[in-house]
């Protein structure tokens, strides 16, 4: 007869995603991931496969609590200032989050840049696609701006968000704010 789970697995993921937003995926150890799930290796492969299945799951657990701020962006018919609301909320969310710093996406998207892992990558890939997806609709609010500028201005934003998300790990909050309101100066 299988043994019943003795953790509830949203619970330890939620750990595990924050032990991989403070560390990156290659500086975790399974160690770390033992000791912060609070259950051992075996459980570990046993429910998610590997520390690689504990990662995806985590990525998933992350995006799962973003979905509101994306909601909100995604209905907002304010255009530029859906986009700047959207670039304060997720500051604050990120800052919210057990004093985490930056955004777990965009730390994965930047650790994972030159990996052979196509999972990773096309998650990540899909993410910033619908990012700029809603960016590029965002801007379209405004008919005074041809498709080249669009384009220009939403490349530009996405830029500005990767930035946005390394800032927030070393920048006091006056510069964070200075930083959105400068990108968005001359939108």
């Amino acid at each position: 007869m299988a043994r019943k789970k003795q953790y509830i697995e949203e619970e330890v993921i939620n750990k595990a995603m924050h032990l991989f937003w403070r560390n990156g995926y290659e500086n975790t150890s399974m160690q770390m991931l033992e000791k912060e799930m609070g259950i051992n290796k075996f459980s570990i492969y046993s429910s998610f496969g590997s520390k690689h299945g504990v990662f995806l799951e985590s990525l998933k657990s992350y995006k799962k609590s973003i979905n509101n701020i994306f909601e909100k962006f995604k209905n907002g018919t304010e255009g530029i200032a859906d986009i700047k609301q959207f670039f304060y909320d997720s500051v604050a969310l990120n800052n919210e989050a057990n004093n985490q710093k930056g955004c777990l996406v965009t730390n994965t998207y930047n650790e994972f840049s030159e990996s052979d892992d196509q999972l990773i990558k096309e998650q990540m890939g899909e993410f910033m696609d619908n990012l700029k997806v809603l960016i590029i609709e965002k801007l379209e609010m405004d008919s005074t701006k041809d498709k080249d500028t669009v384009r220009k201005q939403a490349n530009f934003l996405v830029l500005a968000k990767h930035g946005l998300a390394a800032a927030t790990r070393v920048n006091s909050s006056k510069e964070i704010e200075d930083y959105i309101e400068m990108t968005f100066s001359n939108i």
